[in-house]
């Protein structure tokens, strides 16, 4: 998996990647600590806003910032997202006021929407071969895991010698880090889509994804595990912690067999889509987060029995999450891409913004084995939901006609006039092609 990094661009571009998050992380475990210091007892609501914040931004800025940034140079708008979220995190450490907490982690948050999707859409120009692709979404799946039990402990280690402020220039150094190796490569030129009004471009990506049976049923996937992931993130404390009886490091252990089973299952993911189809692949990870809730309702009683069932739904979590990068490659032509990834990136934090309260609310107020019922039903519903959308046989090419376009269309040079104008060839909506066929 380790030779696509043999590859200078994606190289420095992957590592680029890798500092960013380890910034991002040092920046969350010091946010918390900054809210603890300026709202006392109500740091918990002060953060519980600002991830809300983070996920309303995520949601509604990241079409719009594709949209804005078509047109520009990749590596001039990377390069420029990395230094807006140095300065941000430059500033968070004079703060005096929530208020003025709220505005920044929203600035932060817009600059990480705009930068992600964009970022996510270079890769597939670099490492243009689909097994080296593959190679990418689960090196890409582990940094994001390493990031969630590095960072914490990265910062522990820090805070025994310098104050939390002190991470955020660590956060500062990581962002800037990341623009200098975006700026030591050249990037692929993006194709051009044509001049479109701002309503078309932002809402394009959305038209694409939602057109498209395979990511109709990437949706409801992205919907099942979220539920999953929504569990262990918002009730792992709470089970571990207030229910067990045990204490903060025993929490993290928890965590970390989630992120381990992740990892596992994003180190052996590459040959495994070599053997299985997308499709059975992703939902037998759903299935298994699913279990897993289904599970957890009546055996998540004890760390022993916690542990192995947060590992399995780590495996499951990886299985069907990271392939999804493959089906919207394959979804979309060059030009279309970034607005596809900007459409997933929106779609699939809307599945958190709505399971993540769910967790919390629903464990809150009935009990977390309530949770884990709940969020298991949405789970089971939403695998079902996507068997039904998307469908199991999908040919490489698919016959369709053009009674819309007149015979001497560009796109029709070679296929014989008459009966609708009818070829094939591997479908995805674009202008020519603005529905799927039957």
């Amino acid at each position: 998996m380790l030779d696509v990094l043999a590859n200078r661009i994606y190289r420095h571009l992957f590592f680029a990647q890798v500092i960013a998050l380890l910034g991002t992380g040092l920046a969350t475990v010091a946010l918390g600590l900054l809210a603890y210091d300026l709202a006392g007892a109500n740091a918990g609501a002060v953060l519980g806003t600002a991830l809300a914040i983070k996920m309303l931004a995520y949601i509604g800025v990241a079409p719009v910032a594709s949209a804005m940034a078509e047109r520009l140079p990749r590596r001039a708008v990377l390069v420029a997202l990395d230094l807006v979220r140095a300065a941000v995190a430059l500033v968070l450490p004079f703060v005096t006021q929530i208020w003025q907490v709220y505005v920044l982690i929203f600035v932060l948050q817009s600059a990480s929407a705009a930068f992600t999707p964009t970022f996510q859409a270079t890769i597939p120009d670099v490492l243009p071969e689909e097994a080296d692709y593959t190679k990418a979404l689960s090196l890409s799946r582990l940094a994001y895991d390493l990031e969630s039990l590095v960072s914490p402990m990265l910062a522990a280690l820090l805070l025994t010698v310098v104050s939390y402020h002190s991470l955020f220039g660590g956060t500062v150094v990581g962002f800037i880090a990341s623009a200098a190796l975006v700026v030591s490569v050249v990037l692929p030129i993006a194709k051009l889509p044509p001049k479109r009004s701002i309503y078309e471009r932002t809402t394009r990506g959305m038209r694409i994804y939602l057109a498209t049976p395979r990511l109709r049923g990437l949706l409801a996937l992205n919907l099942a595990v979220a539920a999953g992931s929504a569990m262990v993130i918002v009730n792992t404390v709470v089970l571990v912690q207030s229910q067990m009886g045990l204490t903060q490091t025993s929490t993290a252990i928890a965590l970390a067999c989630f992120g381990a089973g992740s990892m596992l299952m994003a180190l052996v993911l590459p040959k495994l889509l070599d053997k299985v189809r997308e499709r059975p692949a992703m939902l037998a990870g759903a299935s298994v987060v699913a279990a897993g809730l289904v599970l957890g309702w009546t055996t998540a009683t004890r760390f022993e029995v916690l542990l192995p069932l947060w590992f399995v739904m780590g495996l499951g979590y990886s299985l069907a999450q990271t392939p999804s990068g493959r089906l919207l490659r394959r979804s979309s032509s060059d030009a279309d891409r970034p607005a596809l990834f900007a459409a997933q990136f929106a779609l699939s934090h809307a599945c958190w913004l709505i399971t993540y309260p769910l967790a919390g609310w629903v464990g809150a107020r009935y009990g977390v084995d309530v949770s884990f019922a709940s969020l298991g039903v949405v789970a089971v519903a939403a695998i079902a939901l996507s068997a039904l959308l998307w469908p199991d046989h999908e040919p490489a090419e698919l016959v369709h006609t053009h009674d819309d376009l007149p015979p001497d269309h560009p796109h029709l040079a070679g296929v014989q006039h008459g009966a609708q104008q009818r070829h094939s060839h591997a479908f995805v909506i674009d202008d020519e092609h603005q529905r799927w066929p039957r």
